[in-house]
């Protein structure tokens, strides 16, 4: 049986998702879209959003220029500087880091890389 580009993808996913819970700590998710990157920092029992950055927010848009190109690194970096911010004014500090299924490379080490610059230990 052939599984989809998704369905592998959120395969992989799922067994570092019951890892994480086991650990019951905050996880910062992060998924990425062709046009936007998106990082989010769930409570422990995966019940509550504690902090959220994305692309898609406007002002983030504008500090990106009038393209807002929020499918680079440099976009990443940008939101892995934020969801750091967002999450220590949380009071969070400690995260378990969760890709999601995407590839440690690319947009998702540029965000990761950028939080943990920014104080967020994972």
């Amino acid at each position: 049986m052939m599984l989809t580009k998704k369905a592998q993808r959120l395969r992989r996913s799922r067994q570092t998702r019951i890892r994480i819970a086991t650990q019951g700590v905050a996880r910062l998710t992060v998924n990425r879209t062709n046009l936007h990157i998106y990082a989010t920092v769930i409570s422990g029992d995966g019940s509550k959003v504690l902090a959220s950055a994305s692309t898609a927010e406007s002002e983030v848009r504008t500090s990106l220029g009038g393209s807002g190109k929020g499918g680079n690194a440099a976009a990443a970096t940008m939101i892995g500087k934020r969801i750091a911010e967002k999450a220590k004014a949380a009071g969070i500090d400690k995260v378990a880091f969760d890709r999601a299924g995407f590839a440690y490379h690319g947009r998702v080490k540029a965000l990761a890389d950028a939080a943990r610059e920014a104080g967020l230990q994972f």
